[in-house]
């Protein structure tokens, strides 16, 4: 067994006392957990729209700039693989909680950073390139904060309650949106212009590092136990280099990252995409679509709660490719709808919630059951990441150039792609299952 921190190992006999690890105490550690990496998530979202490009490229056109910015944005996606591979080393060297604590120190670090940087009327380019540094200091650490509680989840759960406990994770992005966006809502439409530019946006950056304390000491009370301990030395979740899980598991981390592409897509264009088209090609001001957003996210929450009791009647697999279908569906009437007034916008955002909580909320490792025990840690972490880096990472970018050079109609069509992927993925993997080895 890797050699573990002192630390962690008085962590675990302060808890010995605790003889079961239950589900509901695992879920409410991945709840907390997820819902503070949403928050920082969309902390940095919602600025990359109405504050970033003015305070950091206030050169460039309002267009231009908040392209820029989403360029920026993109760079914690690239570096979150990157992340894994580092804190990965350190699991297995100085073990999970030493390893989170890192994570999460340098997530809190990295976001709260962000609300000190000087503005480009201040130091110039060196404002770009200090928001740059700490957007990859976030993607690093998000690649180091996978903890494997989800995984203890699933193994924890009920035979016939898998999907129930499959979206549990994934309740934290509605509630991480919700937090954030009302936040910001709440100090866009409270404060002047001059105020918000000037200090307002930077109070929710704070906020977001209190959460992780919080997140790290709930998460560090279940990773610290000795049933996890015991799980982990059992080679269930065994932490491996990532070079060696690809070469072993190549295929179903390829798979599996392309598996929720339907899902990630749709999880950017009824979040931070619909944002910045409201922001820059209508008269509309940011704070009331916040609040849709908000309404929105309400309606996500409840259809990720329904699509656990979806998945258990009909299957985890018709769920997901009946939502891929429904979201190249709506791909077709989707543009019309956000170009449609307040109406169109909020009938746009509650269905899109809707068709995002039944599809993300099964998405969460797909094919993990696919990966062998000795690599489904590892393995997991890295399918996370790339389906994050290929179906949201670049996805503000792409879906606002394209619609602001090409009409509104070419974000569904960017959609669709998304919902194409995940049909085809779906296909092989079964195809895949039926080949002999």
């Amino acid at each position: 067994m890797s050699p573990t921190s002192k630390i962690e190992a008085d962590a675990r006999r302060i808890n010995a006392r605790h003889h079961e690890v239950k589900p509901g105490e695992i879920a409410v550690g991945v709840i907390i957990g997820r819902t503070s990496e949403f928050f920082d998530f969309f902390v940095y979202a919602i600025a990359s729209v109405i504050v970033f490009p003015k305070l950091v490229f206030p050169y460039a056109d309002p267009l231009t700039g908040t392209l820029y910015s989403f360029a920026i944005f993109a760079l914690a996606f690239i570096a979150r693989p990157i992340g894994t591979a580092i804190f990965t080393a350190l699991d297995r060297a100085y073990g999970r909680s030493a390893k989170l604590t890192i994570a999460l120190f340098l997530l809190g670090t990295s976001t709260v950073s962000i609300a000190f940087v000087p503005g480009y009327d201040q130091i110039g380019p060196a404002s770009a390139w200090l928001l740059a540094m700490f957007r990859i200091g976030q993607g690093l650490a998000l690649g180091g904060t996978w903890d494997g509680l989800a995984s203890l989840l699933a193994l924890n759960a009920p035979e016939k309650r898998r999907g129930w406990y499959a979206m549990i994770p994934q309740l934290g992005a509605p509630l991480g949106l919700i937090v954030a966006s009302a936040l910001f809502a709440y100090f866009v439409g409270n404060l002047s212009a001059e105020d918000f530019f000037s200090w307002g946006w930077r109070y929710p950056f704070f906020v977001a590092f209190a959460i992780n304390v919080v997140a790290l000491f709930a998460r560090l009370r279940i990773v610290v136990t000795p049933e996890y301990t015991k799980l982990f030395e059992g080679q269930e979740l065994e932490p491996t280099s990532v070079r060696e899980t690809l070469r072993a598991e190549g295929r179903t981390v390829v798979l599996g990252a392309f598996a929720p592409l339907a899902s990630f897509a749709l999880f950017h264009m009824v979040t931070v995409f619909p944002l910045s088209w409201i922001f820059l090609f209508t008269r509309e001001g940011p704070a009331r679509f916040l609040v849709i957003e908000t309404i929105g996210a309400f309606f996500g929450l409840a259809a990720i709660a329904i699509s656990g009791v979806v998945a258990d009647r009909v299957g985890r697999w018709p769920l997901l490719g009946g939502s891929a279908v429904a979201i190249a569906v709506f791909s077709g009437f989707a543009p019309q709808l956000l170009d449609g007034g307040f109406v169109g916008e909020s009938v746009f955002m509650v269905l899109g919630f809707v068709l995002l909580g039944l599809s993300f909320g099964q998405s969460s490792g797909a094919l993990a059951s696919n990966f062998s025990k000795n690599y489904r840690y590892t393995g997991a972490a890295l399918t996370s990441d790339l389906a994050w880096l290929f179906g949201a990472g670049f996805a503000p970018i792409v879906a606002l150039f394209l619609s602001a050079h090409f009409g509104l109609i070419s974000s569904g069509a960017y959609l669709l792609s998304g919902a194409l992927c995940t049909l085809l993925a779906l296909r092989l993997n079964q195809r895949l299952d039926r080949t002999p080895a």
